[in-house]
């Protein structure tokens, strides 16, 4: 059953990584289109909403949601990392402080 789990694991990581790219987007674009003009020359309304909803943005904002994702992730991940490496040196500080407010009392106890 692992091994099962770790195959599924990695095709759903390889269409993934596949489909979050503009590539992806631009490609599902342009299958997309090829359905336009026919829902165009029916000159229904529905029909051309129905188009626009369930064919282009379904397609389209799927990779394009997915991109953003990754790029908002990268900004997460920077920021927290920003944030990490602040609080160490905060951390260093305070530490350094510590020590020399214990140097001080001894000072003061020996007095």
């Amino acid at each position: 059953m692992n091994r099962i789990n770790a195959f599924n694991r990695r095709v759903a990581e390889k269409i993934t990584s596949l489909v979050s790219t503009m590539w992806c987007a631009y490609l599902f674009a342009a299958i997309a289109l090829v359905s336009l003009p026919a829902a165009l020359r029916t000159g229904d309304v529905v029909i051309i909403v129905a188009w626009i909803a369930q064919t282009f943005l379904q397609l389209v904002l799927l990779s394009i949601i997915m991109v953003g994702q990754s790029v908002a992730s990268v900004a997460v991940d920077q920021k927290i990392s920003e944030t990490h490496e602040a609080s160490l040196l905060e951390l260093a500080e305070i530490k350094r402080m510590a020590e020399e407010i214990h140097t001080i009392l001894k000072d003061v106890e020996k007095k």
